[in-house]
């Protein structure tokens, strides 16, 4: 059985064949997926899909930070009042990128965005899931300093091996998708290879970042498969040993048994 642990199901480009895409994937072995917003409007939405397909699909809630202009003083209170249903499993996706935005201004913004979501997250005890890209020291920076209470996620790792080893100091595991499959993905091969089982997830983040096989074109959530087979016989291990862990680590991570939430 696979998890999903990060993929935009409320994306149009998924959502308007949902059906036929999840049945695909559910007949391929991916059991359960947890549907990501990246705004409040795509957050409502993940929600939605996630009581459609009860017990499948679970939620994540948050604004990421290319999104900072949607970003204002009531986005906390929003938030919050979506992450009450117990669908929601995780805030995000949260984090940093300055791939796109290059201004100190921007930056800064980002920043106080990320922080605010840590907070609401420790105040419901709920996971994160991150999204930092060209971003790295200043998302770790944020997370050493303001601890997260739950074992929580960097989406679609791409940093160094030895940077992995002091996110997983401060309790952070990885999600490997589609990118660990290309050619030029040396940073991931190698961190996947020395972390233990114990710190990986899966995830497809479709529709985007297909496998190798696939780039260029729409990533679908039976793709996921194909990301656990490469990796699989990259670290030469049982494939339904591979699967049977990083299933466990996934529910263990996004459960809401000790949820509990502040009035």
């Amino acid at each position: 059985m696979i998890f999903d642990t990060h993929i935009h199901l409320n994306d149009k480009k998924i959502l308007n064949n949902l059906d036929q895409y999840i049945n695909d994937a559910l007949s391929k072995g991916v059991k359960k997926f947890l549907c990501v917003g990246w705004d409040i409007e795509s957050s409502k939405k993940a929600i939605e899909i996630a009581h459609k397909y009860k017990g499948i699909v679970f939620a994540a809630v948050g604004i990421m930070p290319t999104e900072h202009l949607q970003f204002n003083d009531n986005s906390i209170n929003e938030l919050r009042e979506l992450a009450k249903d117990r669908v929601v499993r995780a805030i995000g996706e949260i984090g940093l990128d300055y791939y796109w935005e290059k201004e100190e201004k921007v930056k800064e913004k980002q920043k106080d965005m990320f922080i605010k979501q840590i907070e609401l997250a420790n105040e419901l005890n709920l996971p994160i899931s991150v999204h930092s890209r060209e971003a790295i020291k200043d998302t770790f920076d944020i997370l050493n300093y303001f601890h997260v209470k739950r074992k929580s996620v960097l989406h679609c790792y791409s940093g160094s091996l030895e940077m992995a080893r002091e996110f997983m100091k401060i309790n952070f595991v990885f999600g490997f998708g589609g990118t660990l499959t290309y050619k030029n993905s040396v940073n991931v091969k190698k961190t996947i290879q020395n972390i233990g089982l114990e710190h990986v997830l899966f995830e497809t983040d479709a529709p985007y970042l297909p496998p190798q096989n696939h780039r260029g074109k729409l990533n679908e959530p039976s793709y996921i498969c194909e990301t656990v087979r490469y990796v699989s016989e990259f670290l030469n291990i049982d494939l339904n040993k591979l699967e049977d862990i990083t299933f466990k680590n996934s529910e263990k991570i996004f459960s809401r048994e000790n949820y509990e939430t502040k009035n």
